[in-house]
């Protein structure tokens, strides 16, 4: 067994969402060691961009349309644009190990039927939308409002569609389907359920040394899996290939877990939370606005995550550019993980005032002790 000194590592991990069905979330992990932020960030990036699934169409069949090449009597679009309109589809499901087949390609049928009623309610011509189309309970339609095609006379038509998973962007030749029909129409899917993923690295601070990684990650999806989704099978399938090296543990590493001496460095970090508005070198504006939004200290500022600042009133980007780099310069930034201390936005004022009346009473025992010598 190899003896290995420590390694910084995060704690926990910060995260910015509006909702938990929100597509979009920011994630922050500090501290890393220099370097670390990039490795651990591109390849979670990578992983994501290529490697995840999600159900998407890959051929459509419409009663009477024996091609894509062709106009339909009584519907606006012709079979090409129908067929693009459907690549747009999001459908929702995640195959679970105790569900039989639950990754078997699935044909969804249904009757589509506009009467001359329908057309009346909507002044002669009635949107077909891919909510009328796949009926909830093989598939979660995210966007069920999708436009399909537009219909000016009555009519009764079966629409045929094929559901697979898949990664990635396969186009239409590359599908293989053993039993297609003359009429069935493959299309093009787009089975990667990740829109964008950015990461960034700052820097970060750890006791007196300011060279440790912070990553951000920003994670966008289109709704068939959510960005916390995203990030957890990402992780789950990078560690699966590292799991293929794994016959090399014949020299094993131990690490060195101890803390060494961060009382001192805590301490000093404490302190500078525990400081008020009043006390940091801001503008008249800058600490009025701040001031309205009922914050005290610099522990219940850096508890606020950036995005969060722009909603307080009379409250600007040239205010939160002056703030961001006045604690840059103290070694703290906005969303600050503090849980290390036992602080949340939560409790930050009850918090900040029981270390203030301990160190108040500290310094009133050394006084006692420095007098009775």
């Amino acid at each position: 067994m190899v003896k290995y000194g420590k390694f910084e590592m995060p704690q926990r991990i910060t995260v910015d969402q509006d909702s938990p069905e929100s597509n979009y979330a920011r994630y922050a992990a500090e501290p890393f060691e220099r370097g670390f932020g990039h490795t651990i960030g591109n390849t979670l990036r990578r992983v994501m961009l290529t490697s995840l699934e999600a159900p998407a169409i890959i051929s459509v069949r419409i009663e009477g349309i024996p091609h894509e090449y062709m106009a339909i009597e009584g519907i606006s679009e012709d079979m090409t644009n129908i067929v693009l309109n459907f690549k747009g589809a999001l459908l929702r499901k995640l195959p679970m190990e105790d569900t039989p087949n639950s990754r078997e390609t699935r044909i969804l049928t249904k009757i589509v039927e506009v009467t001359q009623d329908d057309l009346d309610r909507n002044q002669g011509q009635y949107s077909v939308t891919l909510g009328d189309v796949v009926l909830e309970g093989n598939f979660e339609v995210v966007n069920p409002e999708l436009h399909l095609f537009t219909v000016t006379k009555p009519m009764r038509r079966q629409v045929d569609l094929r559901v697979a998973f898949g990664r990635g962007y396969v186009p239409s030749e590359r599908h293989v389907v053993r039993d297609k029909t003359s009429d069935e129409i493959l299309v093009d899917s787009a089975f990667s359920p990740v829109r964008l993923v950015n990461y960034f690295v700052e820097n970060t601070r750890v006791g007196q040394d300011t060279d440790f990684d912070r990553l951000i990650m920003e994670v966008t999806t289109d709704g068939r899996i959510t960005p916390a989704e995203a990030l957890s099978f990402a992780v789950q399938i990078a560690l699966k290939h590292f799991e293929v090296f794994n016959q090399f543990n014949n020299f094993a590493l131990s690490f060195d877990e101890k803390g060494g001496d961060r009382d001192g460095d805590q301490d000093e970090l404490m302190d500078k939370l525990s400081l008020g508005i009043d006390e940091i070198e801001l503008s008249v504006r800058s600490a009025n606005c701040l001031t309205g939004a009922n914050i005290e200290t610099l522990a219940e500022l850096v508890c606020i995550p950036e995005r969060r600042m722009l909603e307080f009133r009379n409250f600007g980007k040239k205010s939160l550019n002056e703030i961001k780099a006045k604690l840059h310069e103290m070694g703290l930034h906005l969303g600050m993980d503090l849980g290390r201390f036992g602080i949340s936005p939560d409790n930050v004022k009850e918090k900040i005032k029981q270390y203030r009346e301990e160190k108040k009473k500290r310094k009133n025992q050394q006084n006692t002790k420095m007098l009775s010598r």
